[in-house]
Formats: C-alpha cells, sequence, structure tokens
C-alpha cells in the first residue's frame, strides 16, 4: 500500500491554548468585550467608576478616626491637609460604636448579648448545617429562653416558666393528637397562651415570694455590703474623679434595695390590713352598688345613686386601690429580694444592632413555622381553618408594616386581659412575626403548587395519614423549591427592623439621630449612615451567600 502523503503518522505533542482562551483574558474578552454594545457599556462604566473614586478618594483619604467632636475632626483635617481639605470624620464611629451597637445597655453587662449572640450560632448549627451533631437541637429548643434570660436578666423562674408553657402544648398534642388531632392541634396554640397570659404570672409571683422569704436575711446582708463596698470606694484618695458619679448613682440603687428588703415585713402586713378592710367596706355596700368595681361603671350607671351610697363606694373603690398598689410594691420587693438570675435590664436600654437582631432574628425564627402552617391552613379543605387562614394572610399582606407597629405601640394592650402589660419588644416582635408570617406562607404556598400532584398520590399510596405525608414528602420538596423566596422574605424582614424608629425605638437609625442631636456631632451624617448600611449588608449578604449554598446543595434546579 503507497504512502499517502496527507495522511499524519505521528501524534503531534500537546499545545498550550491560545492566549484568548484562558484565565483573565478568556474571562473579560466573554463578560466585558463579548459585542460592541458590551464594549461601549463596559468603557463608559469604567469611566464611571473612575470618577466617582476620583470624587469620594479624597474625602476617605482624609478621614480621622480619634477626636472627640466634629470640630475638632475638621480642625485636624484642616492642620494636617491645609486649609479647605475635607475629609471624613469616623471618629464618631470609634466614640459611640458600643452605643451604635448595643443602645443604652449597660456597660459592664455587655457580655450577656455578646455571649448570647455567640450561642446563637451554636443553636442554629443544627438547623443550617448538616454536619452538627443532631444532639445540639436539644440545645436549640431551649435557647429562645436562655437568651431572653441573658438579655432582659431577672429571675431564672421566667424562662423555664416560658417554657412549660410549650411543654403543656406538646402533653396536649401527645395525648389528644391520636384520638381528635383538629381539636389538639387547636388546643397546643390556646393552652401555652392561656399559661403565659394569665397562670404564669401569679405562678411567678407565687415562687418569688417562697424564695424572697427564705432568702431575705442573706439578701440584706448581701445589699449592705454592696452600700459600704462603694462607699469605701468613695473614700479612697485612688478613686478616679470620672468614677465618682457611677459609684454613687450605684450605691443610692443597693441602699434603695437594701432599705425594700428590710421592709418587706411590713408591706406584707400593710398589705394583710389593707385587703381586710377593703374586704369589709366591700361587704358593708348595699345591694344597688355591690357589684360596681371600678369608677368608670358608676360613671356609666343610669339609676341615681343616693349621696351616702356613692360615698361608701368610693371609699370602697379608694380601699381597693391601695390594695392594689400594696400588692404591685410587694410583688416588685419580692421579685427583687427573691432573685435567682442576673441583674433585670429593662427594654428601655436596649437599642442598636442589638436591638435589629433582637427583633429580626426572632421574627425570622417564629414566621417560618407559622407561615408553613398558614400555607398549609389555606389549602385545608375544612371551610372555617381555610377562610380564617385566608382572611389573616390577605389582611397583613394588605397593610403596611409602619401601621401593624403602631398597632403594637399604642392598641395591643387594649386586646389583652385587664393588669397585662406586654413588654413593648416583645409588642413589636409579635407584630413583626406576624407580618413576615403571612408573606412566608404565600412563598410556602407557591412551593407547595409547584409539586406535580403524583407526589401527593404516592403519599396516599404510603398510607401515610396528612402530617407524616407533609412532613416526609411533601413540605421538604416544597420548601426547597420556596429557597430564594424565604430567603428574600427574611432580608426583607431585617431591614424594616429600621422602621421601629417611628415607634420610639433607638435602632441604629434613632440612635444616628440621637448621636447627630448632640452639640459634639451635629452636622454628621454620611459617616453613620455608611457604618449602619455596611452592617447591614454584611448580615444581608451572609443570609444570601447562605441561601446559594443551600439552594446548592439541595440542587434546586434539579
Amino acid at each position: 500500500m503507497s504512502r499517502l502523503s496527507y495522511v499524519r503518522r505521528e501524534m503531534l505533542p500537546q499545545q498550550e491554548p491560545p492566549v484568548t482562551e484562558v484565565g483573565i483574558i478568556k474571562w473579560v474578552r466573554e463578560n466585558l468585550f463579548s459585542g460592541v454594545l458590551n464594549s461601549i457599556l463596559t468603557v463608559l462604566s469604567v469611566l464611571f467608576i473612575g470618577w466617582v473614586i476620583l470624587h469620594i478618594w479624597e474625602w476617605f483619604y482624609h478621614s480621622v478616626w480619634y477626636a472627640g467632636s466634629l470640630s475638632e475632626c475638621r480642625e485636624i483635617i484642616a492642620d494636617t491637609y491645609g486649609e479647605g481639605a475635607e475629609g471624613a470624620c469616623f471618629a464618631v464611629i470609634t466614640e459611640r460604636w458600643n452605643q451604635l451597637l448595643f443602645g443604652f445597655y449597660p456597660s459592664e453587662l455587655y457580655w450577656r448579648p455578646v455571649l448570647a449572640f455567640v450561642l446563637m450560632f451554636v443553636a442554629l448549627a443544627p438547623i443550617l448545617f448538616t454536619g452538627a451533631p443532631r444532639k445540639l437541637m436539644y440545645f436549640t429548643l431551649i435557647y429562645p429562653a436562655l437568651a431572653y434570660w441573658l438579655l432582659w436578666g431577672g429571675t431564672v423562674f421566667t424562662p423555664i416558666l416560658i417554657m412549660f408553657g410549650f411543654v403543656l402544648g406538646y402533653l396536649v398534642v401527645k395525648f389528644l393528637g391520636r384520638i381528635a388531632p383538629l381539636i389538639a392541634t387547636i388546643l397546643a396554640i390556646l393552652v401555652p397562651i392561656v399559661w403565659w397570659l394569665m397562670l404564669m404570672g401569679p405562678t411567678l409571683n407565687v415562687i418569688n415570694g417562697v424564695i424572697a422569704t427564705m432568702q431575705q436575711e442573706s439578701y440584706i446582708e448581701k445589699q449592705a455590703d454592696v452600700v459600704e463596698n462603694y462607699q469605701t470606694l468613695l473614700d479612697s484618695p485612688d478613686t478616679a474623679e470620672s468614677d465618682i458619679s457611677r459609684y454613687e448613682s450605684k450605691q443610692r440603687e443597693a441602699q434603695a434595695s437594701l432599705e425594700r428588703a428590710i421592709a418587706l415585713p411590713q408591706i406584707r402586713e400593710d398589705l394583710e390590713v389593707a385587703t381586710a378592710e377593703a374586704e369589709r367596706l366591700r361587704a358593708a355596700l348595699p345591694d344597688l352598688v355591690k357589684d360596681v368595681t371600678s369608677r368608670e361603671e358608676l360613671d356609666e350607671m343610669t339609676v341615681d345613686i343616693p349621696d351616702e351610697d356613692r360615698a361608701l363606694l368610693e371609699e370602697a373603690l379608694t380601699a381597693e386601690d391601695l390594695v392594689l398598689q400594696v400588692t404591685s410594691a410587694k410583688q416588685s420587693v419580692e421579685a427583687d429580694v427573691g432573685r435567682i438570675g442576673f441583674v433585670p435590664v429593662p427594654s428601655d436600654d436596649f437599642g442598636g444592632f442589638m436591638l435589629a437582631f433582637i427583633i429580626g432574628i426572632t421574627g425570622i425564627a417564629f414566621s417560618l413555622p407559622l407561615g408553613i402552617l398558614l400555607a398549609l391552613g389555606r389549602q385545608s379543605n375544612l371551610f372555617l381553618i381555610r377562610t380564617i387562614c385566608v382572611g389573616f394572610i390577605e389582611f397583613i399582606r394588605g397593610v403596611p408594616l409602619i401601621t401593624l407597629l403602631f398597632t403594637a405601640s399604642l392598641l395591643l394592650n387594649y386586646f389583652l386581659p385587664p393588669g397585662t402589660n406586654f413588654d413593648i419588644i416583645l409588642r413589636v416582635i409579635i407584630m413583626v412575626t406576624l407580618f413576615s408570617a403571612a408573606y412566608i406562607a404565600e412563598v410556602v404556598r407557591g412551593g407547595l403548587a409547584a409539586l406535580p400532584r403524583g407526589q401527593y398520590e404516592a403519599a396516599d399510596a404510603l398510607g401515610l395519614d396528612y402530617w407524616k405525608a407533609q412532613r416526609l414528602i411533601i413540605m421538604p420538596q416544597a420548601l426547597k423549591i420556596s429557597i430564594p423566596g424565604i430567603v428574600s422574605s427574611f432580608i426583607g424582614l431585617f431591614k424594616d427592623t429600621t422602621l421601629v424608629v417611628f415607634i420610639g425605638l433607638l435602632d441604629p437609625i434613632g440612635l444616628s439621630n440621637s448621636i447627630r442631636a448632640t452639640t459634639e456631632w451635629n452636622g454628621i451624617y454620611w459617616e453613620l449612615f455608611i457604618f449602619i448600611g455596611l452592617l447591614f449588608w454584611i448580615v444581608c449578604f451572609g443570609m444570601s451567600r447562605y441561601s446559594m449554598y443551600l439552594e446548592r446543595k439541595l440542587k434546586t434546579g434539579h
């Protein structure tokens, strides 16, 4: 066979690919200069970015990080870079960063919110990552009560009694779930609510009273030692002048607590006397006014009341008001003396990013399960449940969040039992959770609608009941499809926490307004907003990155 000249007899050695097909050059060619229009837009974008950098670079380059006021910042910039030079005064961040992060939370107690923040990631680990030990779920279940105790302080029995409400709901489901699933579900919601609103408070008062009786003497000795220690610090010549006012304030607080603890037996005796007197006056009232329990009812009565009976009723109502006042004082002292736990911190001291995290993370954690239940309820075959869920979702989605926040601030207490006083932060969390749950419900409903009918039929073919079918087959697939929408709702919720500034809570925006209102930092704007925006961006960007990681892990596109 003759040898053909155009047929290759040996392999060519491997060669490097063209320069335009590898590395950064390939990426630039394909992404920035893939066509005429793309090339023009790339050049215009580069010119615009360069123009922006040239105009803001000098402002950043001349920044000052350590100064006591805006005027001092400007003096430093003028002395360093010449008259007329402009620069950023980031010294406001250096001086007020703790206030922007923690609000007015006591500085000596910063370790408590920091610890709660760190433990939050431990609690989230078994939920967010499959490699975490599953036994950490037990810690996840108790973390909300633990975080509440760390942040607000007070007696340890408060979070224990809060968790007991969930235990009651679990017991209802366990004993009634097989007999009457629908009734068990309803009671599992109502029983904890009744416990928290009506029974938990009296139970906690009884516990505080018992413990206060047991450790009253030791508490008095402890507070006396605290007063003496602060007096020693005040008398010491080594005490700095800047610490004197703080020590005096702490000493006054300890002295007041000491006096209240010493007066506890007398307060209890006064309560017994006042209660007996109020009962005597109530029993002596004529039948016409015997059932009147408030001055509002008396004013609304249309029947003419003799002056003598009206005077007796006024005396009885005054005695009952005194009983309420002495009871409140007794419970306050017993809560202080009988406290086994941390020093309580009022909600008025909360603020900054700590407040944003509390509202945002709590709203996210509770709105997801509530949104899932609302989505299932909207597709329920039971007319009553479907109607309630549809009405709730459509009402919440049709009302601005700021309206709900004003409702939480001003009106929510009117719908609660008499004597119930919800903390303002707790009221805001409830409204934010309900608002987010309505949107999560629609996102989850979209995921449920995307599933083929065959998945429901497969669950029926396996003989699974409704809840097992949802837990094992339907809901995992629906949630996988809904991941982008759910995370987008969470990001929007976290950013919407800044709206609480309109009801008087000092979130980062509210604190920035307070800082700018001071004499030292009046006139500063961009530095505060850049810092606040950067922290919000870090959190929201982290949530979006986790969403993309979860989508890749679950392969939502297949």
